[in-house]
């Protein structure tokens, strides 16, 4: 069975990486918007499964990501109509911002690299997280946070420096802090110097994704599947 995910993209580098690969494996074929080069969004949703991904900006900062009013509406509509829908970073932000949470800039100490997650005891009945280690880690890039979930949505992992990582909305949108699609080497490409000025250093970030992804990279694998497998059979 065919079916198609409309994935928002935010930013010349943030493309949809390997998730856009794990979802196309399991018969989601991707279609990418690049908002950030003026590409028109649809007036409404028409494929199986609604993307959203990261970028440096707020969920409603219009005035320099006009798109983002758009890509709302989509999330909206997609809420409105039961339409999977999978936030990452931005995106996730956007979701929560959508359905009524709340989201701060520059919020507490900002996680950059592959940080450790904990999974809580909600994740264990739902449809992606079911069964996933309790214990995973994901590559990081933020400083802006979700700071209260929407009313009535799941919490499904936290970290200890963001509690919010991933929640559910309804029962067919997610949002997640983290970046499932970044591979270790895209570390490679960070910037040096910023990185110093918080205290990091790029190699020793880039060794430890890597050593993470071993155990961590099937598991985001699967949570993509999952989620394909959503769209498709809905």
């Amino acid at each position: 069975m065919a079916g198609k995910a409309l994935v928002v993209q935010n930013t010349a580098r943030g493309g949809p990486g390997r998730f856009g690969d794990w979802l196309a494996e399991a018969g989601l074929a991707v279609e990418i918007v690049r908002a950030y080069e003026g590409t028109p969004l649809p007036p409404r949703l028409t494929q199986d499964a609604l993307v959203v991904l990261g970028g440096g900006f707020m969920p409603d900062d219009d005035v320099r990501a006009p798109w983002l009013a758009p890509t709302r509406a989509l999330v909206a509509q997609a809420l409105d109509d039961s339409i999977p829908v999978f936030g990452i970073c931005l995106g996730g932000q956007l979701l929560a911002h959508v359905a009524g949470g709340e989201v701060a800039a520059e919020h507490g100490e900002p996680e950059i690299g592959s940080t450790p997650l904990t999974l809580r005891a909600e994740a264990e009945s739902d449809p992606l997280f079911h069964g996933l280690p309790r214990r995973v880690t994901a590559i990081e890039r933020h400083v802006d946070a979700v700071t209260a979930l929407p009313p009535g949505a799941v919490w499904l992992a936290e970290s200890e420096r963001c509690p919010y990582q991933a929640f559910r909305v309804g029962e067919r949108a997610w949002g997640v802090q983290f970046h499932p699609e970044t591979e270790p080497e895209r570390i490679r490409t960070w910037d040096a110097q910023r990185l110093a000025a918080e205290g990091l250093d790029r190699a020793a970030l880039l060794r430890r994704a890597t050593e993470d992804a071993v155990a961590a990279t099937p598991v985001w694998r699967q949570l993509t599947y999952r989620f394909a497998e959503l769209a498709l059979f809905r």
